[in-house]
């Protein structure tokens, strides 16, 4: 698929025109914020955050949000409304999204206002690495095997298709 590569690769892109830029796990994003939270810090974590030209959040969906981690991800999402660039990765389209997030609402909320003046990337196809590693020949791990399988299964009977959200 390439999500992650081609959202890496516009954050090069915008690193060499010397902007502002972060690339970070939704996962790891969303860790730090909760940190914040517990250390009083938020307020200041998200303007951090809202300071930055481009925003890339890379697997969204890879493990589930609660309700504290939505509401946190839709109040930076709200910071960094039209004020600057935020790019999600994501295996999930927006109508699977409360698969991922427990607070249906704050989903809702964050879907609106990322698709609002947005780029919709829609990659559909199967994975590139598990595609690259059997195009050369090579017999796959039991941990690449395995990460397809969890992958695919999210979408039994179904091509899979990917969002990058770009704009």
């Amino acid at each position: 698929m390439g999500k992650t590569h081609l959202a890496a690769a516009f954050g090069v892109k915008a690193c060499q025109a010397k902007y502002r830029v972060l690339f970070t796990t939704v996962e790891a994003l969303l860790e730090e914020l909760m940190i914040s939270v517990r250390e009083g810090s938020i307020r200041s974590k998200l303007l951090s955050y809202s300071r930055l030209h481009l925003l890339i959040l890379d697997e969204l969906g890879y493990t589930p949000i609660n309700r504290e981690q939505a509401h946190l991800l839709f109040r930076l999402v709200c910071s960094r409304y039209e004020k600057g660039s935020l790019i999600i990765t994501s295996n999930y389209n927006f109508d699977d999204w409360g698969k991922v997030f427990e607070d249906l609402v704050s989903a809702s909320a964050i879907i609106d206002r990322l698709v609002h003046h947005a780029n919709l990337f829609i990659i559909n196809g199967s994975s590139y690495r598990l595609k690259d590693k059997l195009k050369k020949g090579g017999e796959c791990s039991a941990s690449e095997g395995a990460e397809e399988k969890e992958e695919t299964n999210n979408f039994p009977g179904k091509r899979r298709k990917e969002v990058l959200r770009v704009g």
